[in-house]
């Protein structure tokens, strides 16, 4: 245990950092690497590989993903600000370079391979994308002649255009709810959230007239019929473990689901450890979203109070969709669950998103809460009354 009158790099973090954020984090990539035992070997086999493939790969990834996490939440708001900026220009240019030299899957243009590994540069593009969009909105409310709405208006244009053109509907919506976020945050009027609202259903409407596939998983939401194998299937492996599950291994149904270690890992938890372990694993997310957001209410500072908000703003919305897809109250969609699903660029480029969050919800001397600023604010009132 560190003492708290020691000082040092070391002392200092452990505590100013907030440790049950933390220890929420460490605990989703252990029940992560816990569930790649029983959701991936099945998958492995089927492809030709031996059993314990992806566990494996999970574990390599898994060292640098922690790592990352606790080595990110070391840095200060400034270089919090000043390494986003880097990995977002990086992933811009990768994700151009995707398009044109990337590997392709399933019609998608995702992926660049960089040392012999496969890489998602979109997976980095979003915490990175958050930093800065706030860091923009807030440098907008603190000088107005600085045209940051502007410019982090271009900066969603580009990076949905590039979405868009991978093709990646899932990740373009995410990255909407972010930006709309914290642009709400930052004092959105009224004339904006019409306009952005009415955006949105265009986008939308303009996705499924004109995107082949949108327009198959909407209509087969809708309509239950066509190829629906793989969420048929999540939903009854989450039937099948009813309350307590079926226990470790046992699960049969998770056998058929040709994405049961990324995209359908929650049904595979529900078929083994039931409803009650996945409702634990919910409030785990509630629970990092919650506090965040309440660090980020208490933030004194615009930039950190809009970038957490925006990162577990972030974190929230991508669980949603996976968890919804497997509950079938979303149409299918090919995204991860944080920290949980297999996938080495999904893990490492949330723990960055992660340690950004703990770095910037550290205990600092100048962040006091909103109680201290309203109390000190009547206080001289009071003295004076009396």
């Amino acid at each position: 245990m560190v003492s708290r009158v020691q000082r040092g790099v070391i002392a200092d973090w452990f505590w100013t950092i907030d440790r049950y954020l933390l220890a929420a984090f460490i605990l989703l990539m252990g029940i992560g690497f816990m569930l790649s035992f029983a959701a991936s070997p099945a998958v492995a086999e089927r492809l030709g590989y031996d059993s314990f493939y992806f566990v494996r790969r999970h574990a390599i990834f898994l060292v640098p993903s922690i790592i990352t996490l606790v080595g990110l939440s070391f840095l200060s708001p400034k270089q919090v600000r000043r390494l986003s900026t880097v990995i977002l220009v990086c992933a811009l240019l990768a994700m151009v370079a995707a398009l044109f030299f990337g590997t392709s899957n399933n019609g998608s243009r995702r992926w660049v391979v960089i040392a012999g590994f496969s890489l998602q540069p979109s997976e980095f593009l979003k915490p990175a994308f958050a930093i800065v969009c706030a860091w923009l909105f807030a440098e907008h409310q603190r000088y107005p002649e600085i045209p940051g709405n502007l410019f982090a208006g271009m900066l969603y244009v580009i990076s949905v255009v590039l979405l868009i053109a991978q093709p990646d509907f899932g990740q373009t919506v995410l990255l909407t709810v972010v930006w709309g976020g914290i642009f709400f945050m930052a004092g959105m009027s009224w004339l904006w959230i019409a306009g952005l609202s009415g955006g949105a259903v265009a986008g939308f409407l303009g996705a499924y007239t004109w995107m082949p596939h949108v327009t198959s998983r909407v209509d087969r939401f809708l309509t239950g019929e066509g190829d629906n194998m793989q969420v048929n299937l999540a939903a009854k492996a989450i039937m099948r473990g009813g309350l307590f599950g079926t226990g470790p291994g046992e699960g049969v149904v998770k056998r058929s689901l040709p994405d049961s270690h990324t995209d359908f890992v929650f049904s595979v938890a529900a078929e083994e450890f039931g409803i009650l372990f996945c409702l634990f694993l919910v409030g785990i997310f509630a629970f990092i979203v919650m506090r965040g957001l309440n660090h980020a209410y208490r933030e004194r500072d615009d930039f950190a109070r809009y970038a957490v908000a925006g990162l577990v703003l972030q974190f929230g919305m991508q669980s949603v969709i996976n968890i919804g897809v497997a509950l079938q109250l979303m149409p299918a969609k090919g995204m991860t669950l944080p920290l949980i699903s297999a996938g080495g660029s999904s893990m490492i480029a949330t723990c960055i998103g992660a340690g950004f969050i703990l770095a910037l919800t550290r205990d600092r001397p100048d962040k006091r809460s909103r109680a201290d600023r309203m109390f000190e604010e009547k206080r001289p009132r009071d003295v004076a009354a009396e």
